[in-house]
């Protein structure tokens, strides 16, 4: 399968009054791991573009349980999903620590746009980027 997986570890003080992660501090973790995918993999990669302006679009977060906070690593599992001239789609699954089968406890999908901070408008992807994230589509075997 194309899906890329990092740990991510919550902090202390990602926690509510409630003892989970908060929402706000859930799309900060998912931002982490998107950057290990799309700055530092691409980079490992050759593909240093994205890196220079990417942008969120649109964001989705589907919580089926309560991420706590142990001390570990969450893992995020992504794959990409309409891979487009001008946007992709990056589907994420948010395991609650690295036992295998771990619970899913949070969906995500964000709508990415390559965007150029220069002119200050989003651009089409380059043909590197767009080899990269194929790599990385849900049923590929990776970059």
């Amino acid at each position: 399968m194309g899906v890329f997986v990092t740990g991510v570890r919550p902090r202390w003080s990602d926690m509510d009054a409630f003892g989970h992660v908060n929402h706000a501090n859930t799309v900060t973790l998912l931002e982490e791991a998107r950057i290990e995918l799309l700055f530092t993999e691409a980079a490992r990669h050759g593909v240093k573009e994205m890196a220079e302006g990417m942008v969120v679009a649109k964001l989705f977060v589907d919580y089926l349980s309560p991420i706590v906070f142990t001390g570990e690593d969450i893992v995020v599992e992504m794959s990409v999903r309409d891979l487009k001239s001008a946007s992709f789609t990056l589907d994420y699954l948010v395991r609650g620590n690295r036992e295998a089968n771990s619970p899913v406890v949070t969906k995500a999908e964000t709508l990415m746009v390559p965007y150029n901070v220069t002119t200050a408008r989003p651009r089409r992807l380059t043909d590197a980027e767009r080899d990269f994230l194929a790599g990385w589509r849900a049923g590929g075997n990776g970059a």
